[in-house]
């Protein structure tokens, strides 16, 4: 598969800040489905009447490296928010 090709548009600063925003949000969402299923695997292990200490233990491994990488995106995005709050645009009101 070949590099996708970006063509510049005719795109508004204001557009841009709002898709940018909505990216986000959008990411966000898709961030709290992936915790969602995290928690819900970790009810289904404890759910199995005679699971392992181990498998609890590996189970809970990767949630943590989840939660993890979850909680470094989320540091990503705050900082593409931030960008608005230094930049001195008048779209913070």
């Amino acid at each position: 598969m070949g590099m996708p090709i970006i063509t510049a548009s005719a795109t508004t600063r204001t557009q841009a800040i709002t898709d940018l925003i909505q990216s986000v949000a959008l990411e966000e969402t898709a961030l709290s489905h992936i915790l969602n299923a995290e928690g819900e695997k970790l009810q289904k292990i404890f759910a199995i009447e005679d699971v392992s200490a181990e498998n609890i233990l590996a189970a809970n491994k990767s949630v943590e490296s989840m939660v993890n990488s979850v909680s470094n995106l989320e540091m990503v995005l705050r900082d593409k928010i931030e960008m608005f709050h230094s930049c001195g645009c008048k779209c913070r009101k």
